[in-house]
């Protein structure tokens, strides 16, 4: 192929290196040029194009993208049409997407002009997601290095979804008079929601004493009508021959494995009993949040049995994200200095339900005072320092209602797409002094200073590593107070979405706190406004 400027009188079997327009003329990079484009390009007074010439034997990228996507095996795959010399590969089946590093790499060093780009290996995949993509780079290759990536891939297979298999799962539970009733209901729930996205379902719960006798027993009544059975010690496995490895083998089974280089879930314990799968989980496995646990069962699920070897090999990408609330974190939390609750009041978003007549929402009225300063007065009045207003929309028109305010204001020049950039916006303002941030919006007329320093009070009480939630007669509301923890995290938000996606993922003890109708109070419509008591803007 031979790339470059030509002459458009010269372009007849060119390929568009770049889209052309021109009036009514339009002709898309990569088409190839017939008489009649060349003619309407010359009409149009272009003398010359960017374009690439194709030698003998050249596949164009469409062609070339589709003939590899040809070679994969289509089991359990679904592949789009060649576009732009790309060819998007998704799961049809929820799996686990498990790749071969060697054959990957082996193909993207056949030429620069070839590429696969593919999920890690053994991720959990659901039907639509895409795990793989196929794309050709310049506008054509040569058909040589096309047929040495088809011969590839049919003789190694670069990647595949292997299925879930539903299986009838039993807990054992062991309990002692130190692990709380409600820890082992949520490890019940917990563990039935993993089980969900592989259509397997827990069947049967057996809570038994921490004793090796005791989960003996329940191992020999479960074993039977089960596929897989899960153990949750309520003391952390200590030693190769501790309750759980040493009741797996007097009930008859093999441990294969007790540990693995993954944290959190170094003290995991693999074995088995004929062909029934038995995984004493570790303490982090009670949260929701991934973890070693979560790499063995996918595998598990999937038909796989976890080698010496596989497991031996997870400790590159191992460093999983903490989950402080387990029984031995990494680190010990410590206790953030009294005081370092910094206030961000978002006050930059459009109103856009307000309509076009409303006015804007932060600047209608109560009892004379506009919205947004009744709000940011309450913010003040916590006592708990400076408070950081977020502004975007008639920001003008907002720092004005707040004028002689002991305030920090910081401008979010991004507030048209949506929340999250307004809390990434003050969270930067606010910085490292920070031990925790309360999220206050700018259009609840209810929340009172006292209501935050109530919230603040909780929080440090807490120790300062919990998210501390407003409530209204039990259901979650506003203000939310996010501890350090989830700051990095916040900062990766996008889109008009707030912290509730993190709230529930992180990990972290959510407190409520009751602050009654206020907590659930904003006014985002003129009608909500007049029924509050407000006067609209104008």
């Amino acid at each position: 192929m031979k790339f470059g400027p030509i002459s458009t009188a010269e372009a007849e079997g060119a390929v568009l290196a770049h889209a052309q327009r021109s009036g009514d003329l339009r002709l898309a990079k990569g088409h190839r040029l017939l008489a009649a484009d060349v003619a309407a390009l010359k009409d149009a007074g272009i003398e010359e194009i960017i374009a690439a010439r194709l030698d003998p034997g050249d596949l164009l990228e469409d062609d070339a993208a589709a003939r590899i996507a040809e070679a994969i095996a289509p089991d359990h795959l679904r592949f789009s049409r060649a576009a732009t010399g790309r060819v998007n590969i998704y799961s049809r089946v929820s799996g686990l997407f498990v790749a071969t590093r060697a054959t990957v790499d082996r193909l993207n060093r056949i030429d620069p002009a070839i590429t696969l780009a593919c999920l890690d290996d053994h991720v959990p995949v659901q039907p639509g997601d895409m795990v793989a993509t196929i794309k050709i780079i310049p506008l054509a290759v040569a058909g040589h290095l096309v047929e040495q990536a088809q011969q590839l891939l049919q003789n190694h297979p670069a990647f595949e979804v292997k299925p879930f298999a539903p299986r009838r799962v039993a807990l054992i539970a062991t309990q002692l008079p130190s692990l709380k009733t409600q820890v082992m209901d949520k490890t019940h729930a917990i563990l039935a929601a993993r089980l969900r996205q592989s259509g397997s379902e827990l069947l049967t719960e057996r809570r038994v004493a921490h004793a090796e006798d005791a989960v003996v027993a329940a191992i020999e009544e479960l074993r039977a009508s089960h596929d897989l059975l899960v153990v949750f010690g309520a003391s952390a496995v200590a030693d190769p021959h501790d309750v759980i490895p040493a009741a797996i083998r007097r009930a008859g089974g093999s441990v294969d494995h007790v540990g693995m280089p993954v944290d959190p879930g170094n003290l995991i314990v693999v074995g088995r009993i004929g062909d029934v799968p038995v995984i004493g989980a570790p303490g982090c496995a009670r949260s929701p949040r991934e973890n070693g646990f979560d790499w063995i069962l996918d595998r598990i699920l999937a038909g796989e049995w976890p080698s010496f070897d596989d497991i031996t090999g997870l400790g590159v990408g191992g460093l999983l994200t903490e989950i402080p609330t387990r029984p031995q974190p990494r680190e010990l939390a410590t206790t953030p200095p009294s005081g370092t609750v910094e206030i961000v009041v978002l006050a930059a978003g459009r109103a856009s339900r307000m309509g076009p007549d409303g006015g804007h929402k932060l600047l209608a009225t109560f009892d004379g005072v506009p919205l947004v300063r009744r709000s940011v007065e309450a913010a003040i009045a916590s006592g708990y320092g400076k408070v950081t207003v977020v502004t975007g929309h008639r920001e003008g028109d907002i720092r004005s209602a707040l004028q002689g305010l002991p305030v920090n204001f910081v401008s979010n020049p991004a507030y048209m797409s949506g929340m999250a950039s307004s809390l990434i916006t003050g969270l930067s303002a606010i910085g490292s002094r920070a031990g925790g941030m309360l999220v206050m919006l700018a259009d609840m007329p209810g929340v009172t200073g006292g209501d935050l320093r109530k919230m603040v009070e909780r929080f440090a009480d807490e120790g300062g590593g919990v998210i501390v939630r407003a409530t209204a007669d039990g259901q979650r509301g506003n203000p939310v107070i996010l501890p350090r923890p989830t700051f990095s995290a916040i900062m990766h938000l996008v889109g008009d979405v707030g912290a509730r996606h993190i709230i529930s993922k992180c990990g972290l003890p959510v407190i409520d706190v009751e602050l009654g109708t206020a907590a659930r109070l904003d006014l985002d419509t003129p009608d909500q406004i007049v029924a509050a008591g407000g006067l609209l803007e104008g």
